[in-house]
């Protein structure tokens, strides 16, 4: 008998092993299929607004549309700032794969210079919000646009926008007082709001561009646009407009302006006119001045740097910073003084020898003429410039009664309603002293600040202002340099306007003002030659500013100084002195006597104003209302 074969396989086995791997598979295949048709529908129901709102965003895109910066006009409709047609080159540093390579294509295809190329890298790395572009150029020619559009596919992020971009007419005569615009750097964009700047490269930076950026700056829009895989837009499928900025008009008078440059003719100082009645600031000329048209698309570091290290200083304005000796313009303001606290009277007469001691001290304070001008009154005094009349009425009155009466004519502090970068200059005290320098006040520091010397220093606009205050007896209208706003008048009485100042006797003034008008026609008047031929009522003082102090027994010789430590020349004035139209203030850096190298200036100044700007608009006006009455 033989023994039982193993059978090599199991049928019944194989099959169910068989069955359990296909009913296992069965079960992977279902629920496989059950998880993709789960994840479908997760995709495809739940999270539909997701992925359709990234779907959308990656054919729709947003786009900012900047506003238009607003106008500025002279008072006669004369456009002292607009806005050219330019491209400009930006560049979107989240769509850009390599920035480095992209700059230095960039680079190689705008055909850039060495001394440009680190700044155009500088301006691709500054702080931006995400996805808002950089402007890295400006004002790009054509052949620099067609180059640009034909290496366009190898520039993702990079784009070449049309746009308006700030122009300066007449940029050099207005550069100071309309300032400029220029880049919005890294620390500003911190401030600025995301929405109503976006798009926007330029800010106001200096000037009435500054002051007045919120108005002329605008309000951003926005567009939605199709796009293909590229970028490349395809359609618009909305929009919102921006809103322009308004129009702004100003008080200044254009041709006044360049009148005030003209004369200063190249010498370093300010002129500066107000309208008493009204706080109109006319003209108000700092020279030398600058082409601002420079900095709206980006100076260069070397032409910057010879702005900054020029001797002259063309990037200070001097009519708003500039602080100086009033030297004796101070005086009216002093008389008033002594008038009102009771210490003089108009008629009242002391007698100069030339000089002026104070009680129980040997030194001389001496005057202008060194042997004296006798007996003289108010009038007098200020006819003919007398300091020891104003040395006794100085010590009269002292600092502080002094310190009182000067700051409510505006010395000492900012004066205008609207202009950035015033400085309040200096008024000196018993208190500033002691808090400046630890000491007390001298009797002899008061002497040289009753005669505009010594601590005091006042600028350009102050003193204008407070000439206009004079002018107006004692009536307060702040100065300002807006005159519209779009449609909208700028009132002339403004909330922060100072109290008015008040004499016991009105009649004061006009001993004051006679005075002032016997400085242009008296017979002694020390500006009695820019005087001649006057065809108005003008009243006027002169002033020299002293810029290094004397011995007391040494005697000034311009001829053996360098013309930089040469004294400083200034003149104020009103005119018509029975209806005051203008108010002017002069000062020409180191150019000797106010009354020879001023007083000029301004008699120029009014002439203009008044004999050919006032009488022109009034031959204007009669002839338009006999028109009117012809139709």
């Amino acid at each position: 008998m033989r023994p039982p074969r193993d059978t090599l396989k199991n049928p019944e086995q194989e099959l169910r092993v068989f069955r359990l791997r296909a009913l296992l598979a069965i079960v992977v295949v279902l629920a496989l299929t059950g998880l993709l048709a789960g994840r479908l529908a997760y995709l495809q129901i739940v999270q539909h607004e997701v992925y359709s709102t990234r779907s959308e965003k990656n054919r729709v895109r947003v786009e900012p549309l900047p506003p238009t910066r607003g106008l500025i006009y002279d008072r006669n409709g004369v456009l002292l700032a607009e806005n050219r047609p330019t491209y400009n080159l930006t560049l979107v540093r989240e769509r850009v794969d390599d920035l480095d390579e992209t700059l230095a294509l960039l680079v190689e295809l705008l055909e850039l210079p060495e001394d440009k190329q680190q700044a155009f890298r500088e301006r691709s790395r500054q702080r931006q919000r995400p996805f808002q572009p950089a402007l890295l150029m400006s004002d790009l020619d054509e052949e620099q646009i067609a180059r640009l559009a034909v290496n366009r596919h190898r520039l993702p992020g990079v784009e070449v926008q049309a746009q308006l971009l700030r122009y300066y007419p007449d940029a050099e005569v207005m550069s100071h007082v309309l300032g400029y615009v220029g880049r919005i750097n890294a620390e500003e964009l911190e401030d600025l709001d995301a929405g109503d700047y976006a798009g926007t490269h330029f800010i106001g930076k200096t000037g009435v561009e500054r002051f007045y950026e919120d108005v002329l700056h605008g309000q951003a829009g926005l567009r939605k646009v199709e796009t293909n895989a590229r970028g490349r837009v395809l359609r618009e499928l909305g929009r919102t407009d921006p809103i322009p900025g308004e129009t702004l008009t100003l008080t200044l008078d254009h041709e006044l302006q360049r009148l005030a440059v003209e004369l200063l003719d190249g010498r370093r100082g300010a002129i500066v006119a107000v309208a008493p009645q009204t706080g109109e600031i006319l003209a108000m000329a700092s020279v030398p001045g600058f082409d601002t048209n420079q900095f709206v698309t980006g100076i260069d570091v070397a032409s910057y740097r010879a702005l900054q290290d020029d001797i002259d200083l063309p990037l200070f304005n001097r009519a708003i910073r500039g602080s100086y000796p009033a030297g004796s313009t101070i005086k009216p303001f002093m008389a008033i003084t002594g008038l009102k606290e009771g210490e003089i009277t108009p008629d009242e007469v002391i007698y100069d020898p030339g000089y002026y001691q104070l009680p129980n001290d040997s030194r001389r304070y001496r005057n202008w003429l060194r042997w004296g001008h006798g007996r003289v009154d108010l009038e007098r005094a200020l006819a003919v410039s007398n300091n020891t009349y104003f040395y006794s009425l100085a010590h009269d009155l002292g600092i502080d009664r002094i310190h009182d009466s000067l700051s409510r004519f505006g010395f000492g502090q900012r004066v205008a309603a609207d202009v950035a970068g015033e400085s309040s200059a200096l008024l000196p005290s018993r208190d500033w002293k002691r808090a400046r320098f630890n000491q007390p006040w001298y009797p002899g520091e008061t002497l040289s600040v009753g005669i505009g010397q010594g601590y005091l220093q006042i600028t350009p606009l102050q003193l204008a202002t407070a000439t206009a205050v004079l002018a107006n007896r004692g009536d307060w209208v702040q100065p300002r340099l807006a005159l519209e706003i779009g449609d909208a008048p700028v009132p002339t009485e403004l909330p922060d306007t100072p109290p008015d100042i008040e004499l016991d006797n009105p009649v004061w003034w006009e001993r004051v003002y006679s005075g002032m008008e016997k400085v242009l026609s008296g017979r002694e008047g020390t500006a009695r030659r820019s005087g001649a031929g006057l065809e108005y009522r003008m009243a006027g003082k002169s002033g020299t500013a002293q810029v290094f102090s004397l011995g007391q027994d040494e005697k000034y010789d311009a001829e053996e100084l360098q013309e930089r430590l040469r004294d400083h020349a200034l003149f104020m004035a009103f005119a018509p002195v029975d209806n005051p139209q203008i108010a002017v203030s002069v000062i020409v850096e180191n150019a000797g006597g106010g009354s020879s190298h001023a007083a000029g200036l301004a008699r120029a100044m009014t002439d203009f104003w008044l004999l050919e700007r006032q009488d022109g608009e009034a031959l204007a006006a009669r002839q338009d209302a006999s028109e009117e009455e012809g139709g």
